[in-house]
């Protein structure tokens, strides 16, 4: 049976999809054991917004109702949407993390629909600039990608979301630097995360 929701600490994460916009070199999805106990491959269908509300059941039993799985969750939008509004009116909080590149999977600007939808958007930037992200994360649109992200992050802080950045510490303090100089550029925080092996 297909794991669409798991629980990490006191979080609950939800599972969408296996889609996914980018093909990091440091990604779990490469790894065959399950992660973090749990089998995150898809391999029947993608859950309904319906199915995935169901298995939330309390969302105020949670600190948050995070959307991250083994692909990017705004592939899935719509069903994103709808759990989010359903978690809210529930008393609930969500979060998104996301490769940023959402604005050209659904080929509009985004943002302006995630508006009182996410309580936190974590924003994988992990490189500096558009020639490092494409060696590191091997985008399917990589004369897009970087500066889609960039992009995204801009307008949720034009929407006034909620949102920050965050890079793997396998990518050496040096890029880690620069990234911290860019996010500063572009007035975004930027937060280091241990690479998951």
């Amino acid at each position: 049976m297909d794991t669409y929701v798991y629980k990490i600490g006191n979080n609950l994460y939800v599972n969408l999809t296996n889609r996914c916009s980018n093909r990091c070199t440091f990604c779990v999805r490469d790894e065959a054991h399950p992660f973090e106990g749990y089998d995150l491959w898809i391999k029947e269908c993608e859950p309904t917004a319906q199915q995935i509300i169901d298995l939330i059941g309390d969302p105020k039993a949670y600190g948050e109702i995070v959307f991250c799985g083994f692909g990017e969750p705004t592939y899935r939008l719509g069903a994103m949407e709808q759990i989010c509004d359903w978690v809210h009116e529930h008393g609930g909080k969500t979060r998104l993390n996301t490769n940023g590149q959402g604005s050209i999977i659904n080929q509009h600007d985004i943002a302006p629909d995630l508006v009182g939808r996410l309580d936190g958007i974590n924003i994988s930037l992990n490189a500096s600039n558009a020639r490092l992200y494409e060696k590191l994360c091997r985008p399917i649109y990589p004369e897009m990608a970087f500066d889609s992200v960039l992009f995204f992050a801009q307008a949720c802080k034009q929407n006034g979301l909620n949102c920050w950045f965050s890079v793997v510490d396998c990518i050496g303090e040096e890029e880690i630097a620069a990234c911290q100089r860019l996010a500063d550029e572009i007035g975004i925080p930027l937060r280091v995360r241990e690479t998951i092996r």
